[in-house]
């Protein structure tokens, strides 16, 4: 049985990251990158909210595979590359290795550790095919190794991840995708617009999974910055903004409170908000405009029933 490769791309460093994250909480309001919600135990909250009863992007994106895999493999050549960007656990990868007649899979993901795990155990089920992780943040610059090969590919951005970019962001990060494809396709999930109540649910979960997963944000931070972050100081929030046409995560202070660091500090009234997270819902035509406006060809789409998701495949 093969081993799966896992390289490691740091495009950042330490002091780097450090630099952005006191800027960001300092900032008025404070943010966080929704990036650094993918520490080993971040992926695997993450990992629980997919399994969700409300959160339904992962159950209505594997319905759209599982009804139309066939349809769109006929679409790829066999032998391809399947790169997959926010590769988390694989699992949705793991369903198309087979249908699409992959050569080779490259998994990419924030999380090296998680990551590993996660390879691992996919090799297990696949001794005879080629992987490799690759470890890197791609929120700012997707960059890819050249361990990859030269052979077709076929990014694979899954989960509507693309909904954390502001348009104009979404914009950027497809022409990198498609510059990353190297003529190859774009095969993408975009979550659309649907009833708010459908939409706050899935991203604030009676079970309080979605409130775990934000808070194990400060947990992260109090490990790379050196912060007192008290998780129980801090409230979960989640809302749908029409007028930006996103769902905001954010914590909110208990209490009136300072949070100290190495170096610095930062007070937060009683309410005051920590944003974290933006996720855009789309319209399929916005999308699909926004595909073409990348320099992308040949868009095919296939939704749901009730057009709550949508799966895109597009030529470079």
């Amino acid at each position: 049985m093969r081993s799966p490769r896992l390289i490691e791309i740091d495009q950042q460093g330490p002091a780097g990251r450090h630099a952005d994250l006191l800027r960001d909480l300092t900032a008025s309001p404070a943010l966080v990158s929704p990036k650094y919600f993918y520490d080993a135990l971040g992926s695997s909250l993450f990992a629980a909210i997919t399994r969700l009863p409300e959160y339904y992007p992962t159950r209505t994106e594997a319905a759209i595979f599982a009804r139309h895999v066939d349809e769109i493999a006929t679409q790829l050549p066999t032998g391809l590359t399947l790169i997959d960007i926010g590769a988390g656990d694989c699992e949705k990868a793991a369903r198309l290795l087979a249908p699409f007649a992959v050569g080779s899979y490259v998994a990419v993901d924030i999380s090296v550790d998680f990551l590993g795990d996660s390879l691992t155990r996919l090799q297990l089920q696949h001794p005879d095919l080629p992987m490799l992780g690759v470890g890197t943040d791609f929120s700012q610059r997707l960059r890819l190794p050249l361990e990859i090969g030269d052979g077709q590919r076929l990014l694979f951005y899954p989960g509507s991840s693309i909904g954390n970019f502001t348009p104009a962001q979404a914009l950027d990060f497809l022409h990198q995708l498609r510059q990353a494809t190297q003529g190859g396709g774009l095969l993408i999930g975009v979550d659309l617009l649907k009833p708010v109540a459908v939409l706050e649910a899935a991203y604030d979960d009676p079970l309080g999974v979605t409130a775990a997963f934000n808070r194990n944000l400060l947990r992260h931070l109090n490990q790379l910055i050196g912060s007192d972050f008290v998780l129980a100081d801090w409230q979960h929030v989640a809302f749908f903004d029409r007028a930006q046409s996103r769902i905001e995560m954010h914590l909110e202070a208990r209490r009136s409170l300072k949070v100290l660091w190495p170096g610095g500090e930062r007070a937060f009234a009683t309410g005051e908000r920590i944003h974290t997270e933006n996720s855009y819902k789309w319209r399929a035509e916005d999308f699909a405009a926004l595909l073409s406006a990348a320099g992308f060809s040949r868009i095919r789409r296939w939704t749901d029933e009730r057009a709550w998701f949508a799966v895109f495949l597009a030529q470079a």
